[in-house]
């Protein structure tokens, strides 16, 4: 596993953008694996720049959404789908038919996540998958204990989440779904290259047990320790508790520059 220590969210956001911009130039119909949360928006805003300055062509690029609410109509304003299109789709100029998402409405769900990892199979896998990190470890919604080798699945979400997420809601929890659609970890591990961002100090210890810890259930995020191409993106917060830090640095900073992340 890669560690990538930058000064602040910005340049984790510059950095990762230009990986998703080199990706598209060998490959333009790259499949983009996209995360909802207010982490990601540093990468999204500097790629949309770059396609705006022309310096790079997202036009044959596809989208894969990560997780889904289940219930929540395809056009509410909250639903992952609308978010993703709000702040990825429409900024980087990509079409419904480019993007690639579950079915949170569908009436059979188990179905539904089958599907879904069905369709991330047949369309070639995804290329980069861009991945946010919970306090307690976990990504997409697979919570700590979650099976490392899990498929996409639906999830119970917790009551502390569902507060956390009813900012989003006007404040009413009750507007939250119980329930939300989310690759597994297993799915997750099949993408070609895994690129976790994490900023703040209240992501520090989720971020040392994910680099530095043992591969537990406990820490979801410690599966990427098992992956040949996993890229943790950090600010100086969130390194804050990385007792090889120093190390991480130095060896960022002899890299052959292309060689990229």
């Amino acid at each position: 596993m890669e560690v990538v220590i930058v000064p602040e969210a910005r340049a984790g956001g510059e950095l990762i953008a230009e990986a998703m911009a080199q990706l598209l130039r060998r490959k333009p119909d790259a499949l983009l694996g996209v995360a909802t949360g207010s982490t990601p928006l540093p990468v999204y805003e500097a790629l949309s720049a770059r396609v705006r300055s022309g310096a790079v062509d997202t036009s044959r690029a596809r989208i894969a959404q990560l997780d889904e609410y289940v219930g929540l109509p395809a056009d509410h304003p909250e639903s992952y789908r609308s978010v993703l299109c709000r702040e990825v789709l429409e900024p980087l100029g990509i079409g419904m038919d480019q993007f690639m998402g579950p079915d949170g409405t569908a009436e059979d769900v188990q179905a539904a996540c089958q599907a879904y990892d069905k369709a991330l199979a047949e369309a070639g896998g995804v290329d980069l998958q861009l991945l946010g990190i919970g306090t307690d470890g976990h990504i997409g919604f697979n919570e700590p204990c979650s099976s490392l080798a899990s498929r996409t699945r639906i999830k119970t979400l917790t009551e502390q989440t569902r507060i956390d997420n009813a900012r989003f809601f006007d404040g009413d929890i009750e507007q939250v779904p119980h329930h939300v659609i989310t690759q597994g970890i297993g799915t997750i591990l099949e993408a070609r290259h895994l690129v976790l961002l994490a900023t703040g100090e209240g992501k520090a210890d989720a971020v040392a047990a994910t680099v530095e810890g043992p591969v537990a259930a406990i820490c979801p995020a410690s599966a990427l320790q098992l992956h040949p191409h996993a890229t943790v993106v950090v600010d100086e917060a969130a390194a804050s508790k990385l007792k090889l830090a120093d190390y991480f640095r130095h060896t960022y900073a002899n890299k052959p520059r292309w060689q990229g992340i």
